[in-house]
């Protein structure tokens, strides 16, 4: 993805809309966020912290100033803490943490200054501005690592989290500063912090972060290469947190996975494609559509004339082969008796069954296979009528005031002919 002048224009907006809110740059790009991914960001940050500590004892030293600083330490924790009430964090969990790593960054600057003590002619490093340098970039990292434990706080619940995490701390909490003793502390601090307010815009602007679903291998919606993530509803998903002020973070789910995903409070929105279902429907809210299509199906050019209709694909001898837990499963379910259905788990790779000759035919909404037939030119839509047209939106926390903040914005796009625009471009590619 490009920074094109739509996004120029769009952070512009961002920029104006508040000096105390955390401003995020379209990037040039998105990368999709897991647990490890997530919960290695928090160690990430926490080390990058007592990293700095060898130069804040270093600042200190030449003035005689103590390592320990009972009101700057209270205010740190305090200020932690009220930022984690504000994304909706509990609070005591938070200070605790942040009280542990105070304790380790005490521990880090006594010991340096016992050996400068020992060898006052020993290297302290290049010298730093306490209150000018090293004071504001803890004070940026303490928003950072709170902003960090929100978009983390499903990991950190996880009842197998000390388990999980123990293989990432190799990588980002370096033996040359972590004892195994301070590690395994910090790990149990990280699982006590949990979220305590539901879901809501208001906890989405305390975090500064617009969390987002998708399973990222719906063309031309959303799809992945490696960690990145590009499409229509991807692009007009950034544009929605810019103009927010929010901190775009995008959440791997599934199809099968996406309403348990929502409900475990793993995402504020969802993007990608997402049909709306009267079972969607009742368990989440749905912005206005984004674009609306029908199932119909795709096979192979030269059987075009033999697979012309639901009669012709509902055979014994057809093999329809379709990805799991979503609406082209269930259409699948839903109309054929007789042909064979193969559940193939990658919907990526779903249609190299039918290149293949794995298979003969897949269900799914005429927006992709307009896509796939052009990819793939041994593949051809098979029959002329559609099914069942459903509308596209993006799928809402529900109760959480989206639907108001998202709708306007939504009505802006449409009125530019953002998203028609969009579903060209990523179409033609």
């Amino acid at each position: 993805m490009t920074l094109t002048a739509r996004h120029v224009a769009v952070l512009l907006l961002a920029l104006a809309v508040s000096d105390d809110r955390a401003i995020a740059a379209v990037p040039p790009d998105a990368a999709l966020e897991d647990d490890s991914r997530a919960t290695a960001e928090v160690l990430a940050l926490a080390d990058e912290r007592l990293a700095l500590m060898p130069a804040v004892a270093a600042a200190k030293w030449p003035r005689h100033q103590p390592v320990s600083d009972p009101a700057r330490e209270a205010e740190v924790v305090a200020a932690a803490g009220q930022r984690a009430a504000a994304a909706g964090l509990d609070r005591e969990p938070v200070e605790r943490l942040m009280t542990l790593q105070i304790a380790l960054a005490r521990a880090t600057q006594e010991a340096l200054y016992e050996r400068w003590q020992a060898n006052p002619a020993a290297e302290h490093g290049a010298l730093r501005s306490l209150s000018d340098d090293l004071r504001p970039a803890l004070d940026r990292l303490t928003g950072e690592f709170i902003r960090a434990l929100y978009v983390a706080a499903p990991a950190l619940r996880r009842g197998d989290f000390e388990n999980f995490a123990a293989p990432l701390l190799a990588t980002t909490l370096p033996a040359e500063r972590w004892e195994d003793a301070a590690r395994t502390e910090l790990l149990r601090a990280l699982g006590r912090v949990r979220l305590s307010l539901a879901p809501s815009v208001q906890r989405a602007r305390g975090a500064g972060v617009l969390r987002i679903g998708t399973t990222a291998d719906y063309a031309p919606f959303s799809s992945a290469s490696g960690t990145r993530v590009a499409g229509v509803d991807i692009e007009l998903a950034l544009d929605l947190a810019a103009a927010t002020g929010l901190r775009p973070v995008f959440v791997h789910s599934s199809w099968r996975t996406l309403l348990d995903d929502l409900a475990a409070d793993r995402f504020d929105i969802a993007v990608g494609g997402i049909s709306v279902t009267p079972a969607r429907q009742q368990v989440a809210e749905f912005s206005a559509p984004t674009a609306r299509a029908g199932k119909t199906a795709v096979g192979r050019c030269r059987d075009r004339v033999r697979l012309n209709s639901l009669a012709a694909l509902d055979r014994a001898d057809v093999t329809v082969v379709e990805n799991p837990g979503g609406t082209n499963e269930s259409f699948a379910r839903r109309s054929l008796r007789h042909a064979r259905l193969v559940i193939h788990a990658d919907n990526v790779t779903v249609f190299d069954e039918l290149s293949a000759g794995r298979a003969d035919a897949m269900f799914t909404d005429e927006t992709e296979v307009a896509l796939v037939t052009h990819r793939h030119p041994e593949l051809c839509r098979l029959l002329r009528e559609s099914f069942e047209p459903a509308d596209k939106a993006f799928l809402l926390a529900p109760r959480a005031g989206w639907q108001a903040l998202v709708d306007p914005w939504l009505a802006a796009e449409n009125a530019h002919g953002t998203p028609q625009a969009l579903l060209r471009e990523y179409s033609a590619h």
